[in-house]
């Protein structure tokens, strides 16, 4: 077993992405406003290391409203075909621009001309509205597709990743790693 949480997550994760059936890289990313009210939706996971956890949106969305307002997070990948989940907790920043602007051009077509289209999380008087929208962003867009100013990612730096194991009779496994100077301190929770 490794002391290493990245690796740890690593690990899990190659096993994920060979047997969840859809969105290995799924995670519930809970934020909360200035009020104090939590909020948690999905995002996707589009890249991993020590440096961080990153994921791309629009950044004028309630999520990137309430990431301006706070940067504290809590992360959840739940692989319901592995018994397995990690929760992370950390701080998160505004990733690089460049890197943004480098996954947007991956993006497919459709999906780059989405961003441009919706107000996201902004209420929506029917669905023709927004078709009327894509469609205009795509004669808008017809030689080349930028990336909207206001979407791009963010990086979550963890402060504590939890990985829980499913075991019989409700006797999971729980391993917990919490940043420390220099390293992670690394203990086990009770179930």
């Amino acid at each position: 077993m490794t002391t290493d949480p990245f690796q740890l997550f690593d690990a899990w994760f190659v096993e994920a992405r060979a047997s969840e059936p859809n969105d290995s890289n799924a995670m519930a990313l809970a934020t909360v406003d200035a009020a104090g009210q939590p909020s948690v939706r999905m995002v996707l996971l589009k890249g991993h290391g020590p440096d961080g956890f990153v994921f791309f949106t629009n950044r004028e969305s309630r999520k990137g409203g309430e990431l301006a307002e706070g940067s504290k997070v809590a992360l959840l990948f739940h692989w319901k075909s592995l018994r397995r989940q990690i929760r992370i907790e950390g701080m998160t920043s505004i990733d690089d621009e460049m890197d943004s602007d480098a996954y947007f051009a991956t993006r497919a077509r459709d999906s780059q001309l989405g961003a441009w289209a919706s107000d996201q999380s902004r209420p929506l008087d029917s669905r023709a509205t927004f078709e009327a929208r894509f469609e205009a962003a795509k004669a808008r867009f017809e030689g080349g597709r930028p990336r909207p100013p206001y979407w791009g990612g963010y990086r979550i730096v963890a402060d504590r990743i939890e990985f829980w194991q499913d075991r019989e009779h409700r006797l999971h496994e729980r391993r917990l790693f919490v940043r420390a100077p220099g390293g992670w301190d690394e203990g086990l929770l009770y179930p």
